[in-house]
């Protein structure tokens, strides 16, 4: 025999909670709701959560839940959405989008145990429609990694997708991010995206050597997307080709030079081989 619920009639589960990344007014009236039901909020840092919750005039069970909890932490989590609704927060936005969750969610669904998302803020789907770049198709890479041959790895293996890449980004990183976004994928249209939805919300676009100039003579602060035009937005025609390989050339061999170019202008490598030959 089913127990009665005893939460406002809202059906025990996992419910993802997509909270704001700034402006507390972005809270929506369903998220609100929800959390006001629930018997529990699972979060990241019970203080930032505290606040949001204190803003909505709302006191809830708080149980800290992030990448480093313990299997005992996910147990209970999981027993108690089996009986009672329980939401699940990060600091701001939407769970689970490099926050923590995927575990928890993965093991709810495999259990059973009802899962329900509520949608809200994102801060890649913010930046992405304040960018300018083309949003028809992108690749949300996360955070680019903190060392610089992984986080050229990552650039070198994404950079031939057809479609704008999102990364999240700190402020103390971004010079250095952009700097590799130079050497991996020169000649793309960047955009730096940072405060959103808060007072000094800031977005900026352009060349990566514009983006440097600017923040280095102001160094940002917050948290940062990081966004990068696909390859072959420029027509071939418009591209002096031999201007281009004759810089690449100057510190890289023929092949190099030619398989670069080739991946951030979506030209053919063969004819840009075959040049740069006879440029070298």
């Amino acid at each position: 025999m089913t127990e009665p619920n005893l939460y406002s009639g809202l059906p025990h589960g996992l419910y993802i909670v997509a909270t704001p990344i700034g402006n507390l007014g972005d809270l929506s009236t369903r998220a609100l709701a929800v959390l006001g039901a629930c018997g529990a909020v699972a979060c990241e840092d019970t203080r930032v959560t505290g606040k949001l919750l204190h803003h909505a005039g709302l006191k809830k069970r708080l149980i800290r839940y992030d990448d480093h909890a313990d299997e005992a932490v996910r147990e209970r989590l999981l027993a108690m959405a089996a009986q009672e609704p329980v939401a699940l927060v990060s600091d701001a936005g939407t769970p689970l989008i490099s926050d923590p969750g995927y575990k928890l969610v993965k093991e709810a669904r495999e259990r059973g145990v009802n899962v329900v998302s509520v949608p809200g803020p994102s801060a890649l789907i913010v930046a992405l429609t304040l960018s300018g770049l083309p949003t028809d198709r992108f690749l949300f890479g996360g955070f680019l990694p903190v060392k610089d041959k992984a986080r050229r790895d990552v650039l070198a293996e994404l950079g031939a997708v057809r479609s704008t890449l999102v990364f999240y980004e700190t402020s103390p990183r971004l010079l250095d991010a952009l700097a590799a976004i130079e050497a991996a994928l020169p000649g793309r249209e960047v955009a730096v995206a940072r405060e959103l939805t808060k007072k000094f919300e800031e977005c900026r676009s352009g060349s990566v050597a514009d983006l440097v100039a600017h923040y280095t003579a102001h160094p940002p602060k917050g948290e940062i997307v990081l966004m990068i035009g696909p390859p072959g937005e420029q027509a071939s025609e418009d591209l002096d080709i031999d201007a281009l390989l004759r810089a690449e050339l100057e510190t890289q061999k023929p092949s190099q030079a030619a398989a670069r170019l080739a991946k951030s202008y979506g030209l053919d490598r063969k004819m840009l081989y075959a040049r740069a030959l006879d440029l070298k």
